[in-house]
């Protein structure tokens, strides 16, 4: 890619900075994880609200930017060695921006490997529970008569804040003391299983008093609160 005109999303979502890291997504949680690591490190970016009621996901400019036709996608001018770089897949987003911004990734191998590892945890286990939590419970699988897949979910969300309570006793954040891509990871999930999935009560969140306390930390950052409006209507 020889510059950021050449590639066609920025026909349909025109930079206004093209100096920028351009960032095509929306307010979900897999969409604020990056806006907030954005915040968090400081790199200077430029939002495009990609709309799904319009299926703009589903655009041929944005399929040529994320196959996968998913939201959050990012497009940098300046990725390795000064050449745009288009990426998808928010934990590889997140891995991404860390190591541009030398932020949030520990630098000891083991630490980073055992950070890295909770990502996976994340995008593994967490997102995909509690996405299909929010399904059966809030959006159109509420209606199933069949309870099975709704019962089968929340049982394995219950599993995993039970993984999340356990690792963050006696931690401040997933990693200890060091706030990391782990918690950018992680925490938009949780808060999306209790407050938009409105699963709270389903999934024992309030038997964990351990990751409440640290989503609160989480939402009180003063980047958190930006990363998560950032792209809203």
């Amino acid at each position: 890619m020889a510059g950021l005109a050449d590639h066609p999303v920025t026909l349909k979502w025109p930079p206004r900075h093209p100096d920028r890291l351009q960032l095509y997504s929306l307010p979900t949680p897999n969409g604020i994880k990056v806006a907030v690591m954005l915040e968090e490190t400081g790199l200077p970016y430029e939002g495009h609200r990609v709309e799904f009621d319009r299926h703009e996901q589903y655009s041929p400019e944005f399929h040529l930017l994320n196959p996968n036709d998913r939201i959050p996608a990012i497009l940098d001018p300046q990725g390795p060695d000064g050449v745009p770089l288009p990426l998808f897949e928010s934990g590889a987003i997140l891995w991404y921006l860390a190591e541009k911004s030398g932020q949030l990734l520990p630098a000891g191998a083991a630490e980073r490997l055992w950070t890295l590892q909770w990502l996976m945890f994340q995008m593994g286990n967490v997102g995909p529970s509690f996405g299909q939590v929010g399904f059966f419970n809030r959006f159109a699988g509420r209606e199933w008569e069949d309870k099975r897949p709704l019962q089968r979910y929340v049982a394995e969300a219950r599993r995993l804040l039970r993984v999340l309570e356990e690792r963050l006793t006696g931690r401040r954040w997933i990693m200890g003391e060091r706030y990391t891509i782990a918690d950018v990871a992680t925490f938009p999930w949780v808060n999306h299983l209790v407050t938009y999935y409105e699963a709270a009560p389903l999934v024992g969140y309030d038997d964990c008093p351990q990751l409440r306390r640290a989503l609160q930390q989480f939402l009180e950052r003063p980047a958190v609160a930006r990363g998560m409006t950032a792209l809203r209507a």
